[in-house]
């Protein structure tokens, strides 16, 4: 009974396990497929999702593609466009130059023409001349002839005759000119002799006194020209902007020419020039460093001969920046007189005169050399040289009537001692002497002086160069301040200005240089 109970029981409970088991699958099996329903649409909903942004990124990169095809494109068009304008310039200037040999050539064969023309008739001239000088020549003969028969004399026995009588006259008349000539001396002879003295004077002293705007440098030989001038020119382009002067490279054997009105720029290229064959390196860079090391050294150089000129005249105690000054004053001319000799000249001949009148000579001395200093500023100033000359003295510490010498000798100022008249009548005495002074080479210098300072006032320009004895003004500008199109118009500024405010002659050339550099240093 039991067991059949428990029977029932087990069999009762297998078959509700099952049920409940087949129930729970079943309701397993809904949740199932109704996530895995959800998931689909999710994956369907987030690979459209991913599509469309896949779409929206491609889209953007063919943009940005073609984008950058169409600025490669217009830069190619614009490089195509300068390629086929510079080559345009280029067929212009070859045709010009073709049509111009054409020309030439032409007026050659011209002239060819007119020179066989010429020569043809010449000929035929000179067989006219020969014909007819042999007919003289045999109515000459004739004519002796006749001569002879009729006097009873040969030709040579008439020379002989006639010989001996114009010895006697020409002896005669020798010995009155002789004494007419004695005479004459005699009376001559002292004006001759002032004559004679003031000629030689001039002589030595011309030899001294003018300066040149020309240095010629001697090299090796020819071959360091082209190094010189570099490719295209480059080399000999940045000499002339670092230096300011005209270098002239021509056909003359082992020279260069150095050409410029200021004697510091040419023998600071001078020097730059004889550094840079000895070391071999020419291009911009080294150009650029040679010529800032031997501007340096043309400053010790400076006052080394301002030390040089103070030591020999015997004055102590000059302050160093008048020294300096003093120094510059060798590069510097006067009315083609150069200022240290005439200083010098000048400081001699006030202690000599000083020395006559009971003053103290060096005081003089010192007076004398400092009288034109005011000639030599470092930058251009309106202030008259000896009222310069006189502020520089007293702001270095020199005696009051040294300062009053050299403010009044041109009369600016009063004169408040006996030195100061010496030193106005010993610079006229320098300066007045024959062949000291020659002013039109002064007034060329001043007017490339203010040529210079001309183009220096405009807005933009750092530097001015006067080359070409002033037929061409080059003038350097900041690239940050100027564009290409202002260059333009500031080079014709600058000419209408020339024209309205100096006298010149001929024409002048103004160049506007603008250069871009970008330096940087790799460490």
């Amino acid at each position: 009974m039991n067991a059949s109970i428990l029977i029932g029981l087990l069999a009762g409970i297998i078959v509700g396990g099952g049920a409940i088991y087949f129930f729970l699958s079943s309701k397993s099996n809904t949740k199932a497929e109704e996530m895995l329903k959800e998931a689909k649409e999710k994956a369907d909903q987030y690979k459209k999702t991913r599509e469309l942004e896949g779409k929206e990124k491609f889209l953007k990169l063919k943009q940005q593609h073609q984008k950058e095809i169409q600025e490669r494109e217009a830069e190619v068009n614009r490089s195509i466009k300068q390629r086929e304008s510079e080559i345009s310039r280029k067929e212009d200037v070859l045709r010009k130059k073709d049509q111009s040999l054409t020309d030439r050539i032409q007026n050659q064969e011209h002239k060819f023409k007119e020179v066989e023309a010429i020569k043809k008739s010449l000929s035929q001239q000179l067989e006219i001349v020969n014909i007819k000088k042999a007919e003289i020549e045999k109515a000459h003969g004739n004519q002796v002839k006749q001569l002879e028969k009729i006097a009873g004399l040969t030709a040579e026995e008439a020379k002989k005759d006639l010989v001996e009588a114009l010895v006697d006259e020409a002896k005669t008349d020798a010995i009155s000119k002789i004494k007419l000539i004695v005479e004459e001396a005699k009376l001559k002879a002292n004006k001759e002799a002032k004559r004679m003295i003031l000629q030689t004077i001039q002589r030595t002293a011309a030899e001294q006194a003018i300066e040149n705007t020309v240095t010629v440098f001697n090299i090796d030989n020819d071959d360091i020209k082209g190094r010189i001038i570099g490719r295209e020119g480059r080399n000999i382009r940045a000499l002339e902007a670092a230096t300011g002067i005209e270098i002239i490279v021509d056909d003359t054997p082992e020279a260069i020419i150095l050409s410029g009105f200021d004697p510091v720029r040419r023998e600071i290229a001078r020097l730059s020039l004889h550094r840079l064959i000895t070391d071999g390196r020419i291009h911009p860079a080294r150009i650029e460093e040679v010529v800032s090391k031997t501007r340096k050294d043309v400053d010790n150089e400076i006052i080394e001969h301002g030390e040089r000129a103070v030591i020999d005249l015997g004055i102590n105690g000059l302050h160093p920046e008048l020294i300096r000054i003093v120094g510059r004053m060798r590069y510097r001319s006067s009315y083609g007189q150069n200022l240290l000799q005439h200083s010098r000249e000048v400081a001699n001949m006030c202690a000599i005169m000083a020395s006559e009148f009971g003053l103290d000579p060096k005081l003089a001395k010192r007076a004398g050399l400092l009288h034109d200093i005011g000639k030599v500023p470092d930058e251009d100033a309106e202030t008259p040289h000896a009222l310069l000359g006189m502020k520089w003295a007293e702001k270095y510490g020199e005696h009051p009537e040294v300062c009053n010498a050299i403010g009044a000798h041109h009369d600016e100022i009063e004169m408040t001692n006996l030195i100061s008249p010496i030193v106005q009548a010993c610079d006229a005495i320098s300066g007045s002497r024959p062949g000291a002074r020659r002013e039109d080479g002064e007034a060329y210098i001043k007017r490339l002086q203010d040529l210079e300072k001309l183009a220096l006032g405009f807005d933009g320009v750092e530097k001015a160069f006067a080359i070409q004895a002033g037929r061409e003004l080059r003038v350097i500008v900041d690239s940050d301040v100027l564009q290409d199109k202002q260059a333009d118009l500031l080079s014709f500024d600058i000419s209408q200005k020339i024209m309205k405010e100096m006298i010149y002659p001929g024409q002048i050339k103004i160049t506007v240089i603008r250069e871009r550099r970008a330096v940087n240093f790799a460490k």
